[in-house]
């Protein structure tokens, strides 16, 4: 039978669950390996890990674990509690969601449906510009009108541009910034 020193008197265990263990020992309570729902790993640590260049040894220096139990919870298949997730974090100092899984979603929802709005309101500017009837341009005003009611901020969106990026007087093309090498310019002029 094990005990549990609580004090100056020691109590009999009748049984203590490995979860309460496991959280006395700041070792996982399992290391067993899972699948999200969607068929991906839980988490991402170890590539962040290998992102920032830490290695295996400076987590464990600073976390006081040792490297086996790390590489254990390090595995994208092992579901870890949020304490050790926040450990991981703190020590690869970086933001908590970058060591969950990503979604499909390059963007967050509300990021991606600005983008969407945006791209739909210069659609509806172009067809205001290049309208050819009255019917058309009154069909791509009331369109603007209906997007400005769901977003305000899109009243300044200008349309696509026709013939590539406009830039003001005062902005120089991109020959400016680019090199061109003499020998290119005399071959040129020789031929």
């Amino acid at each position: 039978m094990a005990t549990v020193n609580f004090g100056p008197q020691s109590h009999p265990a009748t049984a203590i669950p490995p979860e309460s263990l496991s959280a006395l020992t700041n070792k996982p309570a399992s290391t067993e390996a899972a699948e999200a729902p969607n068929g991906r790993g839980l988490h991402r640590i170890q590539t962040v890990r290998m992102q920032q260049g830490v290695s295996l040894r400076t987590v464990a220096r600073n976390t006081g674990l040792d490297t086996r139990t790390l590489r254990d919870q390090e595995d994208e298949r092992t579901d870890i509690r949020l304490s050790d997730l926040y450990r991981w974090q703190e020590v690869l100092d970086v933001p908590v969601s970058e060591l969950l899984v990503e979604t499909d979603s390059p963007l967050s929802t509300p990021v991606l449906e600005r983008a969407r709005l945006v791209r739909i309101m210069k659609t509806a500017a172009a067809m205001r510009e290049q309208a050819s009837t009255v019917g058309m341009r009154r069909m791509a005003d009331t369109l603007i009108q209906q997007l400005t009611e769901i977003m305000p901020e899109l009243k300044d969106v200008s349309a696509w541009h026709t013939y590539g990026q406009r830039r003001s007087l005062d902005e120089f093309g991109r020959i400016v910034e680019r090199r061109v090498s003499d020998d290119v310019l005399n071959s040129r002029h020789d031929e």
